[in-house]
């Protein structure tokens, strides 16, 4: 059975809708278009995407918390509510 990383996975299948654009000043921004509000700024385009991948992080662990609707990206849906297995299933 295949160890699955629902986390990880979903933010590297947003990451894979990033938008970038070089500045006139010659620094990037980058954003994601399905996640209103996140945005990040770096002097390299490395640097931005890491920035992104941070703010993008931050972004889904709020509305996790907040109870935000968060998009549904693949198969992956982080809205559902959890299940629980009883502890003797252990």
């Amino acid at each position: 059975m295949a160890v699955r990383f629902i986390l990880t996975e979903y933010v590297n299948q947003l990451m894979a809708h990033a938008v970038y654009d070089k500045l006139e000043d010659g620094t990037f921004a980058g954003r994601i278009p399905q996640c209103k509000g996140v945005v990040a700024f770096g002097a390299t385009l490395r640097e931005c995407e890491d920035e992104l991948r941070s703010t993008l992080e931050d972004w889904i662990l709020v509305g996790l918390k907040l109870g935000h609707p968060l998009p549904v990206i693949g198969e992956i849906d982080l809205n559902k509510e959890p299940t629980y297995e009883p502890v003797d299933a252990m």
